[in-house]
Parts: structure tokens; sequence; C-alpha cells
């Protein structure tokens, strides 16, 4: 059974790694068990050059997000989003889609609408309809760095309910973001995005979260979206790592469908989602998958 020290400073004896590599970990309090402490994660801190190769993919990945916008709309197809991206990326940009043939993943994208936390599989059979909310998740490679992102979209006219949890989750990821500089701990991270959640009555999905990046897509860190400030790993400069923040309208549970990858909400309720690629600076951070819209 493999243990080690999750950002909060709790022990993880159990450990399934997901698609799209977030994965879900359970814990033992580290307080209420006399296994001995694991060796630090290992993290593969950045020199300025290699921060400079996912600067980027990143800003590739983002371009991708905002290229498939004028084509979010309703009546169109989860498949016909996939294959654009898809296209975009091989013959415009010249780069790889990251996901086509990860774990077995056959799709350029996960594209999740509605109720779908993460990790939903485009479809011809899935067409958006008014009023659904959808995310887009993709990653590129460029000359071996990965740059990895997420976006949410509203279809159509959006009920105000679903429009404030899109609203909420970005602001979720935002405050996250600005907790990131050398000195600060992953536990502050999980706490901002936990206490802006709560605070709008709103759960946060504990099963997934972000990690670290760079010429490998998943590794250390794992970024929790929820816990303790001030507690868990010192973030340093040159640490690269994701958050992406899951928030659901209902309960945190999930449920996986059969098709193994498609993850839900266990009541029903929508979930919606951001993220972005992070490089910490030596003054702060750096959003290496910034979009055009975005004042960072």
């Amino acid at each position: 059974m493999k243990k080690r020290i999750d950002n909060c400073g709790n022990w993880v004896f159990n450990e399934l790694k997901l698609c799209a590599g977030i994965k879900r970990v359970l814990y033992i309090d580290k307080h209420s068990t006399s296994i001995k402490f694991e060796k630090k994660m290992k993290i593969n801190l950045k020199n300025k050059d290699q921060v400079a190769q996912m600067r980027i993919a990143g800003q590739l990945a983002a371009e991708v997000l905002e290229m498939i916008t004028p084509f979010v709309i309703p009546g169109v197809s989860t498949e016909e989003l996939d294959q654009r991206c898809h296209d975009f990326i091989v013959n415009e940009q010249n780069a790889i889609p990251a996901n086509v043939g990860y774990s077995g993943y056959k799709k350029t994208i996960c594209s999740s609408v509605n109720q779908v936390i993460c990790h939903g599989i485009p479809s011809e059979k899935k067409i958006l309809k008014d009023g659904d909310i959808l995310n887009i998740d993709v990653t590129v490679i460029r000359d071996g760095w990965h740059g990895d992102t997420s976006k949410m979209f509203m279809i159509g006219k959006t009920q105000p309910h679903n429009e404030r949890l899109v609203k909420v989750t970005q602001e979720c990821l935002y405050k996250a973001i600005d907790t990131v500089k050398p000195g600060a701990h992953l536990g502050d991270i999980g706490a901002a995005i936990q206490e802006h959640a709560q605070k709008n009555h709103y759960s946060v999905v504990e099963d997934y979260c972000g990690h670290g990046i760079g010429q490998v897509y998943h590794e250390d860190p794992q970024i929790l979206h929820y816990g303790k400030a001030g507690r868990g790993l010192e973030i340093q400069e040159g640490m690269c790592f994701t958050i992406e923040p899951m928030i659901n309208q209902g309960s945190k549970y999930t449920k996986i469908l059969s098709d193994g990858w498609t993850v839900e909400t266990k009541d029903g309720r929508n979930s919606a989602q951001w993220e972005h690629t992070l490089a910490v600076t030596a003054s702060g951070v750096e959003v290496l998958t910034k979009r055009n819209e975005e004042l960072f």
C-alpha cells in the first residue's frame, strides 16, 4: 500500500490514478496513526529556459479555447468541437493533442456538460442545447512540454443559478492563484477555494485535484482544492502546476459512469470547473495559459 503526505499534512493511504492524471485520494490524518512519514514528494523545479518552453505550450492551449469559442453554440455536437480542436492543434499549431492516446483516451478534449464534473467524452450524440453549461479541457504538447487549461461556456440563454455557479467557480480559481508565491503553502490554495465556494453555498469536489506539470503530463505535487492555510508543502520558485477547482451546486460526492471516464455529481446537480497552468516566479506567479480576455 503506497503512502505519502498530502498538501494538508494528512496521510494518503490509497491512491487511484484517473484519466487526465487527476487523482482521487483517500486519507488518514497524520495525528491518528503510527505509520512513519514517507520521504517528501519529488518536485521537478523548472529553470527559466524550461518555463519559457512551458509558456509556449500554455499559450497554444489558451489559443485552442479562444479558437473554439465562436463554435460553442446550441445545436453543435461535442464531437464537432473535439474535431475542430484536434485539427487546429495538429494542422495550425503544429503541436500534439496530449489527451489522444493518454491511458486509452481517444479524444482531444474533455467536454463536460451540466452535471458532468470532468472527463466527459465528446460524442456525435451529445448536442448542446440552449441553457447548457459546458467545460472544455484541453492540453497541448509542444517540443515535449505541456500546457493544460479549461474554460466554462454558457450555451445560449443560461439560467441565473447556472451563471452564478460558473462565475463563483472562476472566482475560486482566481482567488487561489492570488495565494501562489514562494514561501506560501499548497494548503493556502485549497483554503482559498474552499472558503469562497462554501461562502456561496457550494461544495468543493474532493475526489479530483490539480497536479504538477512539465515534460510529464501529471507529476507531483497534487494540488487539492480544499485544505487549511499554512499547511502542506512550501511553494518554491520554479514549481509548475495546475489549479482546476471543480465546484458543485449540490453535494461534493461523485460517481464514475460505465465508460470509465465520465465523472458526474452523485445528486445530478450541475458542476463547473476552470483551470490554468501556473509557474511560480521569484516574486509571485505567472499564468502560463492566460487567455486574451483575462487580466493578470
